[in-house]
C-alpha cells in the first residue's frame, strides 16, 4: 500500500517487513502510539512521524472479528482461508433467498398473474396458489378477474364531472330519437374475463370502457323515444348492455360486461316545467282515450246485446209461425180427411162453426118463420131503445 512504503512517507511509517518507523503526527491530531504494522504482522515502531491508518490493517482486523464471532481464532495468517469460504456459503444462501423472494409469489382465488420472459408475454395466465417467475429474467403482473368494477356515464360521475367542467359538455344531455333532450345516468358494472387481451389489448382500459359505454348509451337512446327513456325501459338497458360487450369484444378487451344499471333520467333543467306541462298532456291523453275506449266498449256491448235480443225474438217468431202453419195444416189435412168421408156433413158442420165464430161477438135478434111461410099470429117485439143504447156503448 502506499500509506506504509519502505520510505516511511511523509508520516515515517513502518517498513513493509515488520520494521518500525518513527511516529508522527497525522493530520488528524496526535499520531498513534506504535509506528504501522508491517504486513506480515511485525510490531510497529513508536515514533513521532505522522502516518495515516492502514487499510489493510483494518481489513484484517475485520476479518479476526468475524471470525471470533463464527468461532474461529485470531491470528495466525494460514487461518484466513476457511472463514472466506464460510463467507462465500452465506452470501450464496442469502442470495438465493432474496432470488427465491423474488420469483415465488402468490395467487389468491380471485386473481390471475401474467408472467413476462424478457418483456414478452409467456402464456397461459398462471392460476390461484404459489407461482414461479425466474427473477431479472420473468416479472409478473397480478390482476383481480372475479371482482365487479363500475363505469359511471351522466351527471353522477366524478370524472366525467371535471371533464364537463373544462370542455364545457356535460355527458348526461343525450337527444332521443323523436327531437328531445334528456339528462340520464347509466352504471356500467364489468369484470375481467381474459387478463392477457386486458393487460396488453387496452392502453388505458377504464377510459376505453366509458368512451364505448357512451358511445352505445347515446346511440340507443338517439334511436328511442322520450317516454320510454322517461320510464326506464328495461328494452334499452338490455339493448345498451348488448351494444358495449360487442364493441369490447370487437377490440379483443377481454372484458365481461355484467350488468347495465339506469341509475337516472330526467329533462334538462331550464326545461323542467315544460316536459311537466308535456306529460301531464300525456296522461290526460291517456285517461281521455281510455274513458272513450270505456265508452266504446259499452255501447258495444248493449248494440252486441240488443242485435242478440232482436235475433232471439225473430227467432222465436220464425218458430211460432212455422209451428202456427204446420198446425194449420194438420187441422186442414185432419178437417180434409173427414171432408172425404162425409162431404155433406163437414160441410154443414163448418158453415155452423162459421157463423158461430162470426156471430159470436155481435147482438143480434133472431125472428123464426114458419117454413110454410105463414104467419102465427104472434107480433115480434123489438127493443129498438135497447139496441141503440147497446151500439152507443160499443
Amino acid at each position: 500500500m502506499p500509506w506504509s512504503n519502505n520510505s516511511g512517507g511523509p508520516w515515517g511509517g513502518g517498513g513493509s517487513s515488520g520494521g518500525g518507523g518513527g511516529g508522527g503526527k497525522s493530520p488528524w491530531g496526535s499520531g498513534p502510539p506504535g509506528g504501522g504494522r508491517g504486513n506480515n504482522g511485525g510490531g510497529g515502531g513508536g515514533g513521532g512521524g505522522q502516518q495515516p491508518p492502514d487499510l489493510d490493517e483494518l481489513f484484517r482486523q475485520g476479518q479476526d472479528r468475524l471470525r471470533k464471532v463464527m468461532g474461529g481464532r485470531g491470528g495466525g495468517g494460514g487461518g484466513n482461508q476457511i472463514p472466506g469460504k464460510a463467507m462465500l456459503g452465506i452470501g450464496a444462501v442469502l442470495l438465493m433467498g432474496a432470488w427465491a423472494l423474488s420469483s415465488v409469489f402468490q395467487v389468491e382465488t380471485s386473481e390471475n398473474a401474467i408472467v413476462l420472459t424478457l418483456g414478452e408475454y409467456s402464456p397461459p395466465p398462471r392460476g390461484p396458489g404459489l407461482n414461479l417467475a425466474f427473477w431479472p429474467l420473468q416479472t409478473h403482473e397480478i390482476l383481480n378477474v372475479t371482482g365487479e368494477r363500475s363505469v359511471d356515464v351522466g351527471a353522477n360521475d366524478v370524472r366525467t364531472t371535471r371533464r364537463t367542467t373544462a370542455s364545457r359538455r356535460d355527458p348526461g344531455l343525450m337527444l332521443t330519437g323523436d327531437e328531445n333532450v334528456v339528462d340520464v345516468n347509466f352504471q356500467i358494472i364489468w369484470n375481467i374475463l381474459k387478463p392477457d387481451d386486458y393487460l396488453f389489448n387496452l392502453a388505458q382500459p377504464e377510459s376505453t370502457i366509458e368512451a364505448v359505454s357512451e358511445a352505445s348509451i347515446r346511440e340507443v337512446i338517439g334511436r328511442s323515444e322520450v317516454q320510454p327513456v322517461l320510464n326506464r325501459d328495461a328494452v334499452i338497458t338490455d339493448q345498451v348492455e348488448t351494444l358495449i360487450q360487442n364493441t369490447l369484444d370487437g377490440y379483443e378487451s377481454g372484458v365481461n360486461i355484467v350488468r347495465v344499471n339506469f341509475v337516472s333520467v330526467a329533462p334538462p333543467g331550464p326545461v323542467v316545467e315544460a316536459f311537466d306541462d308535456v306529460t301531464k298532456a300525456a296522461q290526460e291523453q291517456e285517461a281521455r282515450q281510455l274513458e272513450a275506449q270505456g265508452y266504446a266498449r259499452q255501447k258495444l256491448a248493449e248494440a252486441r246485446g240488443e242485435s242478440a235480443q232482436v235475433l232471439e225474438n225473430a227467432d222465436g217468431y220464425t218458430a211460432r209461425v212455422v209451428k202456427d202453419a204446420e198446425g194449420e195444416a194438420a187441422r186442414f189435412k185432419a178437417i180434409y180427411e173427414e171432408y172425404r168421408k162425409a162431404p155433406d156433413v163437414t160441410r154443414q158442420r163448418l158453415y155452423l162453426e162459421t157463423m158461430e165464430r162470426v156471430f159470436s161477438d155481435i147482438d143480434k135478434i133472431i125472428l123464426d118463420q114458419p117454413a110454410d111461410g105463414g104467419g102465427n099470429g104472434i107480433v115480434p117485439y123489438l127493443p129498438l131503445n135497447e139496441l141503440g143504447k147497446r151500439g152507443a156503448t160499443q
